[in-house]
Parts: C-alpha cells; structure tokens; sequence
C-alpha cells in the first residue's frame, strides 16, 4: 500500500501562504500557514495532521487487536495530543499523549488498558515517530 499528500507553499515564512491536500480528497488545498501553527489563526497545521493520523491509526490497531482477543468495540475515541517544543537546532515533537476512551462489551479495565498499550506500540504512526508516546485509558460500562 502506498499513499501521499501534498503541500504548496508561496511566500516567506511569517507571511506565506500553503495548502495541503490528500490523495482521496479529504484535503483539497487546505490552507495552513505560520500563523495557523503557532498562532492559533484559522487553518490547519502538521502536528494537528500528525495527530488526527495518530489517533485514527492507534484506534484502528486497536479495533484489530480487540478482535484477536475476542472483543468488539462498541465505541472507542482518542485524542491525540501533539507537543511541539522550541529546541536549540530548531523545533521538534517530542511527545504525543493518546487519550482513549471506549465501551468494550465483556472487557474488564485492565484487559483494555493492557490491549490498548500493545496498540500504542503497534500502530504504524507509533512506529514512525520518535517522540515520547503515553497513553490514558478509560473503559466506559
């Protein structure tokens, strides 16, 4: 399998101008800028990009692996808190916080909490990056 996304970008970095876009479409020249990143201004920015991919490939990994243990989730959401921190030789993630939150039918809080931690590890965005990965877990009746 083998996919991409897109980024144009005119203009200096204060005042430029980008958009991204998906393969499938979901992003057809969405706008992110300086100011969209560290500003809070309207657009979109890698690490929320970065994060919406860690949250939906962890959750999906999770899905299989519930799967494999004999459980189906009836509802699960994570958020995936990116942290973007100012270093001496640039800017760097250095941590992501998944919070995770589901109704599992017949699992008990430890069984999801000990699932969820292989997800963590196994889903393909863990893998890629290397920042500091913690996980909240919590099991609703």
């Amino acid at each position: 399998m083998s996919t991409y996304g897109t980024a144009k970008w005119q203009g200096g970095i204060r005042n430029g101008k980008g958009a991204i876009s998906t393969k499938s479409g979901a992003l057809g020249d969405y706008p992110y800028g300086f100011a969209s990143r560290f500003e809070g201004k309207p657009g979109t920015n890698p690490e929320e990009l970065i994060g919406a991919a860690h949250a939906g490939c962890f959750t999906m990994a999770l899905s299989l692996i519930l799967g494999e243990a004999g459980f189906t989730a009836e509802r699960m959401e994570t958020k995936a808190d990116v942290t973007l921190v100012k270093q001496d030789d640039g800017y760097a993630i250095t941590a992501v916080h998944l919070s995770l939150t589901g109704k599992v039918p017949g699992a008990t809080p430890a069984k999801f909490e000990e699932l969820a931690g292989k997800a963590k590890i196994g889903c393909p965005v863990s893998k890629l990056l290397k920042a500091e990965i913690t996980l909240d877990v919590t099991l609703e009746n």
